[in-house]
């Protein structure tokens, strides 16, 4: 068994803590029940809005939280992403995390994008490179998404210096990223002999290259249910892996959710956003499934 130095659970909020009335309760519970992190994901053309704007209240109701976000940088002008990161970062005194996403891919997300053909992965990488020269203080000179940036520097800069990025995937291509351009890997959807033998091709590959990735970086969001998960959200998930098979995919119930906890720190994975499988049901009280992720694993956060 790989011992982790660290080991850190966040939580996705689901669709009924995002409202309004519901946001400032639910981040005072995440605070007070000892969560690391808070994890958004950018869905374009879904009903969630934009985690950036959730994170920066986040930022001003919450003094320990860490604030996590899935971010879809395609569409995005990049010098104004890189101005409201390194912002965004400053205002919660360094507790901004990023993982960048190149989105779900479908024809109308593409499209509404500016990006209906091409490698959006490609491009995604692109977009890091700009950013992070913008986040070290260097003059940029380049064209990207339509824009030109003439020697363009960046105020203000990210607090942490560097602001580190992760990236995602679980294919060749998506792995080969990782190991080029990225601090870390969150992923998904893989069980724990697939992200077992997806990091050690990373960390394989990053010496290769002469880089390297903090073996404490790799993470993955684990959906997970109190009891039967909604059959959409199942569907979903089966439609998002060749064999349809959600065994060692879907946790349910606290001892599953630990059972495989273990089996992914076992592939050296200590990073964990739990995301609740009724996530998008607006009509669900988001309190009990808070509680139960706590009481299942907080125990083991070190």
């Amino acid at each position: 068994m790989i011992k982790a130095q660290k080991i850190r659970f966040a939580v996705t909020p689901p669709a009924s803590a995002l409202t309004e009335a519901a946001f400032e309760p639910y981040l005072e519970r995440c605070e007070a029940l000892g969560f690391d992190t808070l994890w958004l994901s950018d869905i374009p053309l879904g009903t969630q809005g934009d985690p950036l704007l959730h994170l920066t209240y986040a930022a001003a109701r919450t003094r320990r939280l860490k604030l996590g976000a899935n971010i879809v940088p395609l569409g995005r002008n990049p010098l104004w992403l890189a101005k409201q990161l390194a912002q965004l970062d400053r205002l919660s005194n360094g507790r901004l995390l990023l993982s960048f996403v190149p989105g779900l891919g479908t024809a109308p997300e593409r499209l509404a994008l500016g990006h209906g053909q091409g490698d959006r992965g490609a491009e995604l990488e692109r977009i890091l490179t700009m950013l992070r020269r913008w986040w070290a203080g260097e003059a940029v000179t380049g064209d990207c998404l339509g824009a030109h940036f003439e020697a363009l520097r960046l105020e203000p800069r990210p607090l942490q210096q560097p602001l580190e990025v992760w990236l995602g995937g679980k294919g060749p291509l998506a792995l080969e990223r990782v190991a080029r351009a990225a601090d870390g890997w969150l992923t998904s959807v893989v069980k724990p002999e697939e992200a077992r033998l997806a990091r050690e091709t990373i960390e394989r590959r990053t010496a290769e290259l002469g880089r390297h990735i903090d073996p404490e970086h790799f993470g993955i969001s684990v959906p997970v249910a109190r009891s039967a998960p909604p059959e959409a959200a199942v569907g979903a998930l089966r439609a998002r892996r060749e064999d349809h098979d959600l065994t060692d995919i879907v946790a349910v119930g606290t001892a599953k959710l630990r059972a495989l906890i273990a089996a992914h720190l076992d592939a050296g994975l200590s990073k964990f956003v739990l995301r609740p499988s009724t996530a998008l049901d607006p009509s669900v009280d988001w309190r009990d499934d808070l509680e139960w992720m706590a009481d299942a694993v907080l125990d083991l956060q070190r």
